[in-house]
């Protein structure tokens, strides 16, 4: 049985550098991702033949593509070992169609592919987030300029000063969707809540949008690939016209330009934050597959 262990901050330099070598741009390769969720979804890695492993429930487990470098043959049937150790059905997630090409050449007709559409990622070039420029983005650019109608605005990188500040801001939000009652939401909440507490130790980058003062937005994020940065977090009260396109753009402005991507993640089949994600017209619609191993006969 392959050894699968929680995920400290102390594995960050092995597990960034398995993650290195494998350059993916998907949301579920991103090291503060895996971390601030372990909890919620029962997140565990384990080290095999090199290999970033990740495995999603200890029971039914899913597993995610692995990542690292060399031959990944002996990694993939050691996890199918194992998931037939369980007694359960072996299934691979993340899976993008290169990888899926790879995998059928590998393992001719042992899985069969389906397309994740709900967890597809939102990717767009920084340059056109920071601009907002053409027809299509013209709503947006409509969003911001109402809010900047109340000149009284700033924006502000999250700092140790002001960081306790955008909590109380979260909590707020959170009160205004009722997070404790809603089950997706407080899963959310508890992954918020180690973002905020480990904020600076995970080496992440956020801003904060302020109207009169009052914190209204926010926007943590991360690293996640040699070109490509990851939003992981983002909040604002929806009830101000273009608070949240405001933070969108400020924050790409101030903290994103050495970076020629933004993942934005995925919609979760959420129909209001697939309409939105789709609103900003992403270049890049990252499909992701699940391959689960076909019955033997």
């Amino acid at each position: 049985m392959i050894k699968f262990k929680n995920i400290e901050i102390s594995d960050r330099e092995w597990i960034d550098a398995r993650l290195k070598e494998s350059d993916f741009r998907g949301c579920e390769y991103s090291f503060v991702n895996n971390f601030i969720w372990q909890k919620p979804y029962d997140i565990k890695f384990a080290d095999v033949n090199g290999f970033y492993c990740i495995r999603g429930g200890e029971k039914n487990s899913v597993y995610a593509y692995p990542a690292g470098k060399g031959d990944i043959v002996p990694v993939i049937e050691a996890l199918i070992n194992e998931a037939h150790e369980k007694g359960e059905k072996f299934k691979l997630r993340g899976i993008t169609l290169e990888n899926m090409e790879l995998l059928k050449e590998l393992f001719p007709n042992k899985f069969d592919f389906e397309p994740q559409r709900d967890e597809f990622d939102y990717i767009y070039e920084v340059s056109r987030l920071s601009t907002l420029s053409g027809r299509k983005l013209h709503g947006k650019r409509n969003h911001i300029a109402r809010f900047k109608d109340n000149p009284n605005w700033s924006y502000e990188s999250i700092t140790e000063n002001n960081i306790d500040e955008c909590f109380v801001m979260n909590n707020e939000w959170c009160k205004l969707y009722n997070c404790i009652s809603d089950e997706s939401l407080n899963h959310e909440l508890c992954a918020v809540k180690e973002a905020f507490r480990n904020f600076f130790d995970l080496k992440m980058l956020g801003g904060i949008l302020r109207r009169e003062g009052k914190i209204i937005g926010y926007t943590m994020a991360s690293h996640l690939n040699s070109d490509t940065l990851d939003v992981n977090i983002e909040k604002a009260f929806p009830e101000i016209q273009g608070a949240y396109p405001m933070i969108n753009q400020q924050f790409v402005l101030n903290e994103c330009q050495n970076f020629k991507y933004v993942n934005r993640e995925e919609d979760v089949g959420d129909e209001g934050l697939r309409k939105a994600k789709l609103s900003y017209v992403p270049d890049i619609l990252l499909e992701k597959y699940t391959a689960t191993l076909k019955e033997e006969k």
